[in-house]
């Protein structure tokens, strides 16, 4: 236990980040209930301890390369919780929605947050189609933030609706994202956001390209934004 203590202390000072002890508990009990439910559920295909520390635990906490982290964050089709209940950990003050689809994950998650003792945070089973149209929920957010695998077009319109004037959607893309970008554009900017920064890394660790995307909410939605339920990832802003 002592070794994986010193390998997530260790991981973390990469990004420049020194965890306290309380932290680096939280994490390794998050890796034991997520492998523990990975038995009888499928929530990763990444379970060796030295993989979800760096592909999941680290590469949740890029954020930190385009920006610092406060107020409140919604983390749209989070799954396992990543990179919601990294981020939740890292920032603790962060008042955090982790919002998920399918409510056997829903669950799960309810069981980490209880487990883990982590207070101002909450998940919730709803598609961000539906979501995005309540006044709780829409516009209410400093940042969103989404390691989901749809193409950038798709997930502006899930995400950006979340977002404060003046607030952020931060994107986590794998590999080299300059297409997508300029197929995007046009999503981006009819749903008020402008691209404001993209940093290219290398998880610590590893030899995992990503980029991180900084997308600034510079206006309002417009309120037929987002469309129905399966529009958006059918029928891509174009």
């Amino acid at each position: 236990m002592e070794d994986k203590f010193r390998m997530i202390e260790d991981s973390f000072r990469k990004l420049d980040m020194c965890l306290t002890d309380k932290q680096v508990e939280q994490f390794l009990l998050y890796y034991e209930l997520l492998v523990k439910k990975n038995k009888v559920m499928n929530l990763t295909a990444i379970t060796e301890f030295p993989d979800v520390v760096c592909k999941h635990f680290l590469d949740s906490g890029m954020i930190c390369k385009v920006m610092e982290l406060e107020g409140k964050l919604i983390d749209v089709g989070t799954g396992a919780g990543f990179p919601g209940i990294p981020l939740k950990i890292l920032y603790p003050d962060l008042q955090v929605v982790l919002l998920d689809s399918l409510n056997k994950r829903v669950k799960f998650l309810d069981d980490v947050i209880r487990e883990l003792g982590l207070q101002g945070i909450e998940a919730v089973h709803g598609r961000a189609e539906d979501l995005g149209k309540r006044k709780d929920y829409r516009e209410q957010f400093n940042v969103c933030v989404s390691r989901a695998v749809a193409h950038l077009s798709s997930l502006a319109e899930y995400c950006i609706p979340f977002v404060k004037v003046g607030g952020c959607f931060v994107a986590y893309k794998s590999g080299k994202v300059e297409e997508e970008l300029e197929t995007a554009d046009r999503a981006v900017c009819v749903l008020g956001g402008e691209l404001e920064q993209k940093v290219d890394v290398v998880i610590p660790g590893t030899d995992i390209f990503r980029s991180v995307l900084r997308i600034r909410k510079v206006k309002e939605t417009p309120g037929r934004y987002p469309r129905k339920a399966g529009v958006p990832g059918k029928e891509p802003i174009s």
